[in-house]
C-alpha cells in the first residue's frame, strides 16, 4: 500500500508544501520494519508524477517481491533557482556558468531527522533503531544519502547511493568522510553507470578516492560500474535488486 500526503518543509521552501509517499507492506499489521527513506520522492513509485515521465518502479518491485520494508520517499524542492541543488547539496558550490549555489543539506537532513522520522515512527510500524533505517537515492539525491550516512551514522547504518553528484565538491567529500564517525557495521552500495561515465575524465577518479575512504574507515561496501548505465531512472530502476540485496544483506 503506498499513501500520499503532504507535509511542509520550512527552511528551504517557505510553507510550500510537498508529497510525502508512504509504502508499507501488505499482511500482518502488527509486524515491525526497517524503514528506507529516499530522495526526489515523486521520480520513486508513480510514472504519471515522475519529473521526466519515466519512473524507477519501485512500487511493482515491492509488491512483486513482497518487500519487507517501509519506503519513504519526499519529494525534492522544485525551484528554478537551482532549489534542489540547494537542498541537496551539503556543501556551496560554484557552477560551469558561475552561478554559486549554498548547499542547504545539512538543513534536509536536519529536519529529516528531526521531523520528518519521528513523525514516521508514530503512525507507520517502524523499526525506529538506527540497525535498521537507511537512505537511498540518486544523482544529487545520491550525494545527500553518502552525506547523510556519514554525519548522521548514529541514525543511519545503510545508505544506497547511485551515481551521486561528487563532482559538487570532491575536496569537501573526502574531508567528510575522512572526518565521519563511521560505524564499523556501516554499509553502503555505490555505482556509476557506464555510459555516464564516459567523456567525464575526473569521475572515475572521484569515484575510486571514495570508494577507498569508505573502504579505510572500515564501511562494507559494494561498489559497481554497471555495464551500459546511464544517468536515468530507467537505469536506476534496473539497480533495485542490486542495491535492495546490499542493504538487506546480513540483516536479521
Amino acid at each position: 500500500m503506498i499513501e500520499k500526503w503532504s507535509i511542509g518543509f520550512p527552511a528551504p521552501t517557505g510553507e510550500e508544501p510537498r508529497h510525502v509517499y508512504v509504502y508499507t507492506p501488505e499482511g500482518d499489521q502488527d509486524m515491525r520494519h526497517p524503514v528506507l527513506y529516499m530522495f526526489d520522492g515523486h521520480n520513486v513509485f508513480f510514472d504519471e508524477d515522475a519529473t521526466y515521465g519515466k519512473s524507477w518502479g519501485m512500487a511493482e518491485f515491492a509488491e512483486e517481491s513482497a518487500l519487507p520494508m517501509i519506503i519513504v520517499a519526499v519529494e525534492c524542492n522544485h525551484s528554478p533557482e537551482h532549489g534542489r541543488l540547494q537542498e541537496y547539496s551539503p556543501f556551496t558550490f560554484d557552477m560551469k556558468d558561475g552561478i554559486r549555489v549554498v548547499g542547504r543539506g545539512r538543513t534536509t537532513m536536519d529536519w529529516l531527522v528531526h521531523k520528518l522520522k519521528p513523525v514516521i515512527d508514530a503512525h507507520y510500524p517502524t523499526l525506529p533503531e538506527r540497525k535498521y533505517t537507511f537512505l537511498a537515492g540518486s544523482s544529487m539525491g545520491g550525494l545527500i544519502s553518502l552525506y547523510g550516512v556519514c554525519r548522521f551514522n548514529h541514525v543511519f547504518s545503510r545508505a544506497a547511493c547511485l551515481s551521486p553528484s561528487l563532482w559538487v565538491a570532491p575536496t569537501k567529500i573526502n574531508r567528510l568522510i575522512r572526518s565521519a564517525d563511521i560505524g564499523d557495521d556501516t554499509v553502503v552500495y555505490m555505482d556509476y553507470g557506464q555510459r555516464e561515465l564516459e567523456g567525464r575524465q575526473k569521475m572515475p577518479q572521484y569515484f575510486g578516492k571514495v570508494c577507498q575512504q569508505l573502504l579505510e574507515k572500515g564501511v562494507l561496501l559494494n561498489s559497481r560500474i554497471v555495464p551500459g548505465g546511464t544517468h536515468c531512472e530507467a537505469s536506476w530502476e534496473q539497480q533495485i535488486p542490486f542495491f535492495m540485496g546490499t542493504l538487506f544483506n546480513g540483516l536479521d
